[in-house]
């Protein structure tokens, strides 16, 4: 990657910049003004520049949102103000009691007030200081809340910096977009994964992950819309204020002058509100004169300044027509309800989940029935409930199919296992699954390879494994004559997988080949140790479960699900032709040192020692050790600093595990002074 190296300072500052105003018209302001790709460019060559000149590097940078090490004890924050949650009204005459004792406590006649969306997601604080992003909790009881600043800083739209330099506590909803959501639950289909429930739940379980790492792989964003801070006048300047710094904020609230007209905005928004990339489920009024508010005060639950008008759960009545069985990348089918159409929370609803073949039996649906459909915080519709009093006669319970629905081969239930798969591996419905799953966002990243055109690819036999893809440039007149696929189209789509074929960490390999258990954590972990693809593909079973299995982070099933997969004749076939058609992934280098003294131990360190405990397992690393995060049955040495508990000492001594202080690491060859 060219670099300039006239001015590598000034050059980082600009890119740092660029960056940072493109992320801004993504994330916040959802008008990109670059193609992924030259995005892309601009932060490869960043990376470049900091990994040339470490001093460049700082906490602000853009590429320090990729997270951190994992945390192993989660710590809490104590809030000086507390969050406290809104009282909720359902109907008019709620929302007009609320009004009602707000007037007779300000003795006002009518109140100015800011109607604004009910975001469906995370709560979240964040504060920043000196103009820099310093904390962020989770809102836990209120008072206390679990500290996920790390994780807080990989959200894409959130600035880690901003130009006023006053203390601001801020509070907001971290949200996932109903696309980023359904694409998601796609890939974790393709790869037969369960799927996530709604997109709140998803995000929130996101915020808390203990590795920032896989926080920073998530599409998150948040929306902030309160201060806590009384620097304004009103709730309104506030927003606005937050605006002009390049603060998130959803951007929808509307000043009301008094009750009526919030009645006015409570009705358009919930006709228009499905038309939001993201989930609201009411709308959310507030006093907005911050003196008035003062006045006002809280309950011990709830400020009296500000309530939550909440949409009701909307389920309708419809018929379930057939059902059918889609085809996964591993052959298994899963159900789904096929509709009579219905409008369900703005959209048309003809499709819906039914789980596995272990729910149609439980609720007993049988084509014909009447059932009630749901959306109410769940994207992907759900069958509810049936109503067999409305059930048609002559109906049959659901038979499992004996063959399947897209190549007709036999299907078959392997004893144990609950899921029903095709016999043919060469199942156009397999080959189309993986496929898509290999070339989706968190894998290998083909831009413009989406799932219609993977079909047609399918169809025409033009692809018919991983591999095929990488050959497809080649194949440049026979692309053309797709459906939809025009020269400009034809140019792009080349592009990219020529991209691919250089410009993809081999993790992300790993991630995309969709090894049973292996997920983006793992990949990384595994590429340290394997850093090519070659490397695992010359690897005995034997070797890869043994030295995968002693692994911090992998163990023994993810090691023998890795062992069995690049033993498979057929997998090896196909990962050869991918080093055939020039496939060379990017290596990540090996945190740990293959000369080093330690080489062959593993440690476990527990108490307080004279440096932070990141930099004693680095320092351990470098010297060839592993690192277990608790005393194993494979433990060498068990380190111990001061304040140590009894039973980790117990369970080493159990275990066979040697126990040694500081001074005695650095006798055998760990340097702990950096």
């Amino acid at each position: 990657m060219p670099v300039n190296e006239s001015d590598p300072k000034l050059r980082h500052l600009a890119l740092s910049k660029q960056i940072r105003e493109h992320n801004y018209r993504y994330y916040t302001l959802a008008d990109p003004s670059v193609s992924d790709t030259d995005f892309d460019r601009l932060f490869r060559e960043l990376v470049a520049l900091e990994k040339q000149y470490p001093e460049l590097v700082h906490p602000d940078s853009p590429t320090q949102r990729v997270g951190s090490a994992p945390t192993k004890n989660v710590q809490k924050i104590e809030r000086t103000a507390p969050m406290l949650s809104l009282d909720n009204c359902f109907n008019r005459d709620d929302l007009s009691e609320f009004d009602r004792r707000a007037r007779e406590i300000l003795e006002s006649e009518s109140i100015v007030y800011v109607a604004e969306p009910k975001i469906d997601g995370a709560s979240i604080e964040v504060v920043y200081k000196d103009g820099r992003l310093v904390q962020a909790s989770t809102r836990g009881d209120g008072r206390i809340g679990e500290d996920i600043l790390r994780n807080a800083r990989t959200i894409r739209n959130l600035p880690l910096q901003i130009s006023d330099k006053r203390t601001l506590s801020l509070r907001g909803e971290v949200l996932l977009f109903i696309d980023d959501f359904l694409s998601i639950n796609e890939a974790r289909k393709a790869a037969e994964e369960a799927l996530f429930k709604n997109p709140r739940n998803t995000a929130a379980g996101w915020l808390r992950l203990l590795d920032p790492k896989e926080t920073a792989d998530k599409p998150l964003r948040v929306f902030l819309y309160d201060l806590v801070e009384p620097y304004f006048e009103s709730h309104l300047d506030m927003l606005k204020a937050l605006e002009a710094l390049g603060l998130p904020t959803h951007r929808l609230e509307r000043v009301c002058a008094g009750i009526d007209e919030v009645f006015v905005y409570i009705e358009e928004f919930e006709s228009s509100r499905h038309e939001l990339p993201y989930e609201t489920d009411g709308v959310v009024i507030k006093v907005n004169s911050i003196a008035s508010r003062d006045i006002l005060g809280s309950t011990a639950r709830f400020p009296r300044w500000a309530t939550a008008y909440k949409f009701a759960a909307e389920h309708k009545k419809t018929v379930l027509e057939a059902i059918h069985c889609d085809v996964g990348r591993t052959g298994v089918l899963t159900p789904v309800a096929h509709l009579t159409p219905v409008s369900l929370s703005g959209t048309t609803v003809s499709h819906a989940s039914l789980h596995n073949l272990d729910y149609i039996e439980e609720k007993d649906i049988r084509v014909g029935d009447t059932v009630t459909i749901e959306k109410a915080g769940e994207i992907i519709p759900q069958v509810l409930a049936v109503h067999k009093e409305l059930r048609p006669k002559g109906t049959r319970r659901y038979k499992a199919p004996n063959s399947c629905p897209v190549c007709k081969s036999a299907t078959e239930r392997l004893e144990g296992q609950a899921a029903l798969r095709c016999s043919n591996p060469k199942c156009p419905g397999k080959i189309k699954a993986s496929l898509w799953y290999f070339t989706r966002r968190t894998g290998m990243n083909i831009e413009g390879l989406g799932k219609s055109l993977v079909e047609q690819l399918v169809d025409a036999k033009l692809v018919q494994s991983i591999a095929d893809i990488f050959v497809l440039p080649i194949k440049s007149a026979e692309l053309l004559k797709l459906e939809r696929m025009g020269e400009k189209s034809a140019h792009k789509l080349i592009a990219s997988i020529e991209d691919a074929k250089t410009n993809r960490s081999f993790a992300q390999l790993l991630t995309a080949l969709g090894i049973p258990l292996v997920g983006g954590v793992a990949a990384k972990l595994i590429a340290e140790s394997y850093p090519t693809l070659q490397a695992l593909l010359d690897a005995s079973p034997q070797e890869l479960e043994q030295t995968l299995g002693s692994m911090h982070g992998i163990g023994p099933k993810i090691a023998a699900s890795v062992a069995s997969f690049f033993s498979d004749t057929e997998q090896r076939d196909t990962l050869k032709k991918l080093l055939d058609a020039g496939l060379k992934s990017k290596t990540i280098p090996s945190r740990i040192n293959k000369n080093g003294p330690l080489l062959g131990l593993s440690f476990c360190v527990t108490g307080t020692l004279s440096s932070p405990r990141k930099v004693v397992h680095e320092a351990i690393e470098q010297a060839g050790g592993k690192i277990h995060d608790t005393v194993k049955k494979d433990t060498s040495y068990l380190v111990i600093g001061s304040n140590v508990g009894a039973t980790k000492i117990e369970k080493a001594k159990k275990r066979g595990a040697k126990i040694v202080d500081e001074n005695a690491l650095k006798e055998m060859g760990v340097n702990l002074e950096g």
